[in-house]
């Protein structure tokens, strides 16, 4: 796998934990009285002491995996090859490949119209077999 499609890999990953993130705060968040106009938020029936627990490590845990897929991004940034040769030298290199781009474009429209040439030939010969064969019908 290139070094491109890892880096965006860990991008969707850290996106990923950073959507979790917020889905389990949204979902453990305590509940909270909004108004004095409103009733008072129903407690949560589950034991208080576990929630305390779990929701104190989640943190941790989340920030462990969100600091060791940074790290991973960084040490596949640092990999990138670095550009030779300065800005001239990447101008001069991109003008190349478009050339080689514009050469092999061309070349691919020249195959493209000698295959609808040929599609139309066939196009014209199955006509004409299937006219053949319908003349050859007796009428019943």
């Amino acid at each position: 796998m290139d070094i491109i499609t890892q880096l965006q890999e860990q991008v969707n990953t850290i996106a990923g934990l950073a959507f979790n993130t917020f889905g389990t705060l949204q979902r453990d968040a305590p509940p909270v009285r909004l108004s004095p106009n409103y009733p008072e938020p129903p407690a949560n029936p589950s034991s208080a002491a576990e929630d305390a627990a779990s929701l104190a490590e989640q943190p941790k845990l989340i920030s462990a995996a969100l600091v060791n897929v940074a790290k991973q991004f960084d040490l596949l940034v640092v990999s990138l090859p670095l550009a030779e040769g300065g800005e001239e030298a990447q101008l001069k290199r991109i003008a190349e490949l478009q050339a080689e781009n514009d050469v092999v474009g061309q070349e691919l429209r020249k195959q493209l119209e000698a295959a609808d040439k040929e599609l139309k030939q066939v196009q014209e010969l199955l006509r004409q077999a299937i006219e053949n064969c319908l003349n050859l019908k007796k009428p019943d």
